[in-house]
């Protein structure tokens, strides 16, 4: 493989081939890890690392399949389906997040799709999230384009929805929706200006084909996601895969691969925000410093994600200090252009 799969000149490739990706996969560890973190240092700064709250705003009920989700209303995990929440408690729990450090504020709700009755909350929540001064994320699964405009309106800076794995894969983890439903989501966001937030799980069983052909649909996107998210999967008793995997110690992927698909993501997507996600509750210090030296720059602070644990402030507050990591300087999030025509 030559220096030009480096992917740290001044322009972004969206060409990559898949044998390309699977190069860098089997670099030898030191090789990709020196790679990923030149590119890394070409294009964010060194040892910030931004914090992010996640929310969840509407808990549960969700019609989807998504065999990871203990909120699909498929498992049988014991959740119950909340109401979305009051706009208040949205802004009291944003308020609560940035005194205690976090950049970015995002909320979830368990939702195939939002209804057109729910958007006025969800846009006022926003707004009220933004005025703090705080980034704004929301993922409330599939978009039609006026919702997405409205969102824009509301100063929504990001939008998430991932397409959790590889085209051929996905079928195996949802039936509900398909690929195809995901990028129709993305185009919405694209054409409304959002910034598009889109990664995927690792650690469903997957071949390393399958994470090579996950990057492959992120990375040859007509733009890359300015945000991508890198789980690992948490596996949950009473959802698909957490009956087939949480009694299953061989199932769990290996920690060297996980970092492997983090600094591959980096080096293909140079200027996205890597984050590293769920499943660092599991992860040693070890594993998470060579994620931050494979490129993430990103993780949720707190004890909880949307139902799943999350390591806490105090645990990250020693791990940062331990490794000499700082958060990122704050800034305002760059708006993209909507899409003409």
């Amino acid at each position: 493989m030559t220096d030009t799969l480096l992917a740290d000149s001044p322009v972004t490739r969206t060409d990559w081939t898949r044998a390309e990706i699977a190069a860098l996969f089997e670099l030898p560890f030191d090789e990709l890890m020196f790679r990923a973190q030149t590119v890394h240092r070409a294009h964010h700064a060194a040892g910030e690392v931004q914090l992010c709250t996640l929310l969840s705003i509407k808990t549960g009920g969700c019609p989807e399949d998504c065999g990871y989700c203990s909120q699909s209303a498929h498992a049988d995990t014991g959740l119950q389906a909340e109401k979305l929440m009051e706009v208040d408690e949205v802004l009291a729990a944003a308020a609560a997040a940035k005194a205690s450090g976090s950049q970015r504020f995002c909320m979830g709700a368990a939702w195939r799709n939002p209804k057109d009755r729910d958007m006025d909350a969800v846009v006022e929540m926003v707004a009220g999230v933004k005025a703090m001064g705080l980034e704004t994320c929301m993922t409330l699964g599939m978009l039609e384009p006026h919702q997405a405009e409205r969102l824009a309106e509301a100063g929504l800076d990001y939008y998430n929805h991932n397409i959790d794995t590889s085209p051929e894969n996905y079928g195996n983890v949802i039936t509900t929706r398909t690929f195809e439903d995901r990028l129709d989501t993305l185009d919405h966001v694209r054409a409304a200006g959002i910034n598009v937030c889109c990664g995927g799980i690792v650690g469903m069983g997957e071949t390393r084909a399958d994470r090579v052909g996950f990057i492959h649909a992120l990375a040859t996107l007509p733009r890359h996601p300015e945000s991508v998210p890198v789980n690992a999967l948490v596996p949950v008793k009473g959802t698909v895969l957490g009956n087939m995997l949480a009694d299953t110690p061989l199932a769990k992927i290996d920690d060297i691969e996980f970092v492997r698909t983090v600094a591959v993501a980096r080096i293909t997507m140079p200027m996205s925000m890597v984050r590293l996600s769920a499943g660092r509750e599991s992860m040693s210090e070890a594993t998470q410093a060579l994620c931050f030296m494979a490129g993430a720059n990103s993780i949720f602070t707190g004890d909880k994600l949307l139902t799943t644990g999350n390591r806490g402030d105090s645990a990250d507050g020693a791990m940062f200090a331990k490794l000499g990591l700082r958060p990122l300087a704050g800034e305002e999030p760059m708006r993209v252009a909507a899409a003409c025509g």
